[in-house]
């Protein structure tokens, strides 16, 4: 009988690591991008309880526990590069006067968190120069429009759909504009952000709508937004400054967020340092990094840390980042093949590179 449990909760552990290989877009196969963190860990409890309970004298039982060493691997393999142990991806900034600086602090508040206190409190705390708030409506608006005062930009597109976004900055946002790139209910902001008189950066805001059985039932919409918007920033990345943030639905390690990088030529600074899990805030045990920033090599990088919580489902994360161009910082390389699959993911939805605003242009 434990032979026969062990056997079952193997074969579903196999299961659980192939289906992501299948590049199906549905949800419930897209899905098992996020918990590899999670899938490690019962690789390991099932190696120990294969160690413990079977005498391995016969090869059914060898198999079964060559199989769970396979799935450990492979599991570890795609979120190693998010521990201490791989090389940074970013270099550490050597603090300066003479170099600008940015902070940007992203905070997905959860439309019905009525925790405005506590996020209001971390943001005079942390003193971000950009703050984007997601998942914010009018009410949310009414609440956060005292920080008009110390943040006198803004780019407001208040929504009832869990979609709403606001971008509140202390720099002068410049040809900020709010776009529906894929679907007409998720809004992306982008803007031209002015560090000082010589320095502007390109900036975008984006929050896709996930795949799930509540949401959309493929992850096409999500991955092609972030596609669309890689195709449009790397033509000018040797020249201009680029940041993306905001809660991008999917995990840094996924296969589209890998595709992402590669497409647009920026740089992760999580890469060497640990995931900074995002989500779950309640649940410690169900935690991923959703909340991203992806930045050009015009940045090092002085700081990236998760906040506390404030009653949202996903905690605020800040990145503070030194204007110090660094050229030799890559980041994953991609080849024919991967244009082939963002072309192809991108002609799906209609969407065309042009939609994306380019600020720093008008």
């Amino acid at each position: 009988m434990t032979e026969e449990i062990l056997l079952a909760a193997t074969g579903l552990l196999v299961l659980l690591t192939l289906l992501p290989l299948w590049k199906n877009p549905v949800w419930w196969v897209r899905g098992l991008d996020f918990p590899r963190l999670q899938l490690c860990v019962l690789a390991s409890a099932l190696l120990l309880a294969q160690a413990l309970l079977l005498t391995y004298s016969e090869p059914l039982q060898v198999l079964i526990s060559a199989l769970a060493i396979f799935c450990l691997a492979y599991q570890a393999w795609w979120i190693i590069p998010y521990t201490r142990l791989w090389r940074s991806e970013v270099k550490t900034a050597v603090p300066s006067r003479d170099k600008p600086r940015i902070r940007v602090m992203a905070a997905n508040v959860l439309t019905p968190n009525r925790q405005t206190d506590k996020l209001k409190a971390l943001v005079r705390e942390y003193r971000p120069d950009i703050l984007v708030t997601l998942e914010t409506d009018q009410w949310w608006e009414d609440q956060l429009d005292e920080l008009s005062n110390d943040y006198p930009y803004s780019c407001r597109c208040p929504l009832e759909n869990l979609y709403g976004m606001h971008v509140w900055s202390r720099l002068p946002l410049e040809n900020a504009e709010t776009r529906f790139l894929v679907e007409d209910d998720v809004p992306s902001m982008h803007a031209k952000v002015r560090l000082n008189d010589q320095l502007a950066i390109r900036m975008h805001f984006l929050h896709p709508a996930p795949p799930s059985p509540t949401e959309n039932d493929e992850s096409t919409e999500r991955d092609v937004e972030l596609l669309v918007v890689a195709k449009s920033v790397r033509d000018d990345l040797e020249d201009i400054p680029v940041i993306v943030t905001g809660d991008l639905n999917d995990v840094a390690w996924s296969p589209n967020t890998r595709l992402f990088r590669k497409i647009s030529g920026l740089l992760d600074p999580r890469v060497g340092r640990g995931m900074v899990n995002s989500f779950h805030a309640q649940h410690w045990f169900l935690r991923w990094p959703l909340d991203h920033l992806f930045h050009s090599h015009h940045f090092q990088l002085v700081r990236i840390q998760r906040l506390p919580e404030f009653g949202s489902d996903h905690f605020p994360v800040l990145v503070e980042l030194q204007y110090d161009p660094a050229p030799e910082q890559q980041s994953l390389q991609g080849d024919k093949s991967d244009e082939a699959e963002a072309e192809n993911k991108i002609s799906e939805e209609g969407v065309s590179v042009t939609d994306v605003p380019e600020p720093e242009k008008r």
